[in-house]
């Protein structure tokens, strides 16, 4: 299997709290996260949400879908969300917030392993690409949290708006 690490940050222009909200409220995910093309809750979790198993369909600039179940292990609102992922994918993701003000800091760090024969034969080559397929997909969810808060978000040296009657660019 290959195995990926990946760390986004994200700077958001809005409180703690409603940055919470969105990132937790995976089912919303597919209404302003571009690269989330579904979620489905297979069971539910304790009164926090710990335990809870998640199936995600994600697809970025590139022409495949992934899906893989996401179970979470860990919450402690406002501050830590974490799971472990199992399917196409396997490994660790945890979301950490901080908050400053009326500015919120987001970080995503996701340590997996492919389990897709395809990507593991391909990998050696592709990996290059893997990468800049899931660097697109966390900048579409800068863009459309950007939007759902009607915010700004800058990552990766970008910053995205909301811009009223305006198409997304």
């Amino acid at each position: 299997m290959a195995e990926y690490r990946f760390s986004t940050t994200w700077r958001v222009d809005a409180p703690l709290a409603a940055v919470w909200d969105a990132i937790y409220q995976v089912d919303r995910w597919p209404e302003w996260w571009k690269g989330a093309v579904r979620t489905v809750e297979l069971e539910p979790g304790d009164a926090r949400g710990v335990g809870a198993l998640q199936r995600y369909t994600w697809k970025g600039a590139l022409p495949y879908r992934l899906t893989f179940d996401m179970r979470v292990l860990r919450v402690e609102r406002p501050r830590v969300l974490a799971g472990r992922a199992s399917g196409a994918i396997e490994g660790d993701g945890r979301w950490s917030f901080r908050g400053d003000g009326a500015r919120t800091v987001v970080r995503y760090d996701w340590h997996i392993r492919t389990r897709e024969p395809w990507m593991n034969w391909l990998a050696p080559v592709a990996r290059p690409l893997f990468t800049w397929n899931h660097d697109v997909v966390m900048r579409e969810g800068a863009r459309g949290l950007a939007r759902l808060l009607g915010t700004t978000v800058e990552t990766d040296g970008r910053t995205f708006r909301p811009v009223a009657g305006c198409p997304d660019m």
